[in-house]
């Protein structure tokens, strides 16, 4: 059997940075669309799907503004302004590259009725169904059609 051995005998004393988690951030920049009020969210990580979203809440008239804190592990902070928001739907070209575009459905459908976003793409482990996300907006009044 594997195990770590730690010997020590020190009082552990410190800090570490953690660094911000993307299955944390995708949902919550989605959830700006939910309000014009300006959203502001810290620690975000440097990733990929993290500008992904930002290039979609873009398209949908979100006013985006970032600051990278010049690279520090500490994670971005970002605001995000939906005041002007007017799009309701997604354009395949963004929705294709991730899976968590999937996200903005609910929240457009709350603020403005309705929403028209693609079939996600972007899971490199392979087809994950998006059937619970359409499920619960069913069961909450929505009409879907695929």
């Amino acid at each position: 059997m594997d195990k770590i051995s730690i010997i020590g005998g020190n009082p552990l004393r410190g800090s570490i940075p953690i660094g911000g988690a993307k299955n944390a951030a995708l949902p919550l920049m989605a959830a700006c669309l939910l309000t014009s009020d300006t959203l502001t969210l810290s620690n975000l990580p440097h990733l990929v799907d993290v500008t992904t979203m930002a290039c979609l809440l873009a398209d949908f008239g979100v006013e985006i503004a970032m600051n990278d804190r010049g690279g520090s592990p500490a994670g971005g902070i970002l605001e995000l302004t939906a005041g002007l928001a007017t799009g309701t739907t997604a354009p395949y070209n963004l929705v294709r590259k991730m899976r968590a575009s999937v996200l903005v459905l609910g929240p457009l459908l709350a603020r403005y009725g309705r929403a028209k976003v693609s079939l996600p793409g972007g899971c490199a482990i392979g087809t994950r169904p998006v059937d619970l996300h359409l499920k619960a907006l069913a069961e909450l009044g929505a009409e879907v059609k695929l």
